[in-house]
């Protein structure tokens, strides 16, 4: 069976291997999942997490869910958009381990981009995720 992801990092470009993510996720013919930003919202409506470590951590939470919630796992994501508020290389530095951490040695294709604000108060991190259904 042909593998449904290949990452690449081409030697033309920085390498992004090293960091954890890919610069480049080619995908075969199948179906496509588009998941909505996940943040550090509980189920039981709890107040999210003040710091930006734990939110990222509990957004991780709730993006294996989702993916759990598919049949997928994070060797299956073709594109992940993280958007964060106050973006500083300090900030960065908190929460991109966590993430590549959460990634599980997937290193998909990633977008960081610094937004103003999220969709709810004292929300920090969101992730949005593409992802290639295993058969």
């Amino acid at each position: 069976m042909a593998q449904t992801l290949q990452r690449l990092n081409p030697a033309s470009m920085p390498d992004a291997g090293q960091m954890g993510y890919s610069q480049i996720t080619t995908v075969e013919p199948g179906r496509l999942a588009f998941i909505s930003g996940q943040v550090a919202w509980r189920a039981d409506g709890a107040t999210p997490p003040d710091s930006l470590e734990e939110q990222t951590r509990l957004v991780c939470a709730n993006a294996k869910t989702a993916l759990e919630a598919i049949g997928a796992s994070t060797q299956d994501l073709a594109m992940v958009r993280v958007y964060m508020t106050d973006l500083t290389p300090e900030r960065l530095e908190a929460a991109f381990p966590i993430v590549v951490e959460w990634f599980d040695g997937a290193a998909p294709s990633l977008t960081g981009v610094g937004v103003s604000a999220l969709a709810g108060a004292g929300l920090q991190i969101e992730i949005e995720m593409t992802v290639r259904l295993p058969e």
